[in-house]
């Protein structure tokens, strides 16, 4: 009886407290929110885009199937076989032969050191932050992400007004390797946007070798003299050769058809004619010759005047300045080097140097017929007078 009261009690305590607080002033606790402001203006609204072209131009590019096929293009490509990236480990030749290297060059990271280990400046002129930089621990061959910067995107998505850049790491005008105050720009009627400017940032000679000039004699110290291995866009605007004076003129610079009417992408990333030609294996296609040359029945294998080439090349190694193969001679007959040089007059080392750029241009005259017929006549000209 006496617990029955006393529940009876502590229900009457309870429910007179509760009516105390609802009926009380209201205390604000510190650390409420305050009262909620006035709602902003609506923004206007934005425009619907037209659906499905805008998805539609990632997937023609990003579909697993359009991108199998250049994968596979690549895979015949001398970028993804052979020894283009051989050296790569060297610091001075990773910018061209390393996928990480080539990177780094685009970023402005790119440091290497000469035969003393001193730091040297790249072709941006960008200060070296280590000395102690040889070489990369190991090499990979250009691939997707070495041409194209994924992280960074494309510099524009309205393709239709300002053109697909396929998001390529480099589209600028280059400086050249062997002389940093000369500019190169492919950009061209079939190639506004300057797409072929990447290739330029390799397919250029690199600076070991000076070009030769002046008076008196040449002393050569190296079997590999001349420009190393891709004087493919110089030879294309007409310049880097030594213009040895002769009969036969000399074009203008950028006149050639191949740099005004068309471009490294135009001509060999053309349309593909059985998956083995055009696209990333960069081979050229009949069908990107015939849009010029609608007569063309088969891609030319040289130019008339390449008959000149073995003129010369049989000119040196009757010399003694070459062997067979080409490699540069010293006077004991073996290969060139600082111990077995080959000292030779001016004019004769031109000859030599125009031998070895059209050997490495390796287009058979293809890439600046009139220039290459000028760089054959007069260095024959200059070792048989």
């Amino acid at each position: 009886m006496k617990n029955l009261k006393l529940i009876i009690n502590l229900i009457v305590i309870t429910s007179s407290l509760m009516l105390f607080q609802c009926t009380s002033d209201y205390t604000a606790i510190k650390g409420e929110p305050g009262i909620d402001g006035i709602d902003g203006v609506d923004g206007i609204d934005g425009i619907d885009g037209i659906d499905g072209v805008s998805v539609q131009q990632c997937i023609d590019c990003h579909s697993s199937e359009h991108r199998n096929e250049i994968k596979a293009a690549y895979a015949l490509s001398g970028h993804a076989t052979g020894t283009s990236w051989a050296r790569g480990e060297s610091g001075s030749c990773a910018r061209c032969h390393n996928n990480e290297g080539y990177i780094d060059l685009l970023s402005g990271m790119y440091i290497e050191v000469d035969e003393n280990d001193d730091p040297v400046l790249d072709q941006y002129n960008n200060e070296i932050i280590s000395a102690n930089f040889d070489g990369y621990q190991v090499s990979h061959n250009i691939t997707c992400n070495g041409c194209h910067a994924p992280e960074e995107g494309h510099r524009s998505f309205d393709f239709e007004n300002d053109g697909n850049d396929y998001a390529l790491r480099n589209i600028d005008p280059i400086n050249l390797y062997i002389d940093p105050m000369v500019s190169l720009d492919m950009t061209s009627n079939a190639d506004p946007l300057g797409l072929s400017n990447t290739c330029i940032n390799c397919h250029q000679p690199r600076n070991s070798y000076p070009i030769p000039s002046g008076t008196g004699d040449i002393t050569i110290t190296s079997r590999r003299y001349g420009p190393h291995h891709g004087p493919q866009s110089t030879m294309l605007e007409g310049i880097m050769g030594a213009n040895i004076a002769g009969t036969t003129g000399y074009p203008g610079r950028g006149t050639a058809a191949h740099k005004t009417g068309a471009s490294c992408t135009s001509c060999h990333m053309g349309e593909t004619t059985d998956g083995t030609d055009g696209s990333h294996t960069w081979e050229p296609t009949l069908n990107t010759c015939i849009e010029c040359h609608d007569s063309m029945t088969a891609i030319p294998e040289q130019i008339t005047a390449w008959t000149d080439y073995k003129v010369l090349h049989d000119l040196l190694v009757a010399k003694g300045y070459i062997s067979e193969s080409g490699s540069v001679l010293g006077a004991d007959g073996g290969n060139a080097g600082s111990s077995n040089p080959l000292v030779v007059p001016v004019s004769h080392a031109q000859a030599i140097w125009n031998y070895k750029t059209l050997e490495e241009d390796k287009s058979n005259g293809i890439h600046n017929p009139k220039y290459t017929e000028a760089l054959l006549k007069n260095s024959i000209e200059a070792l048989q007078n």
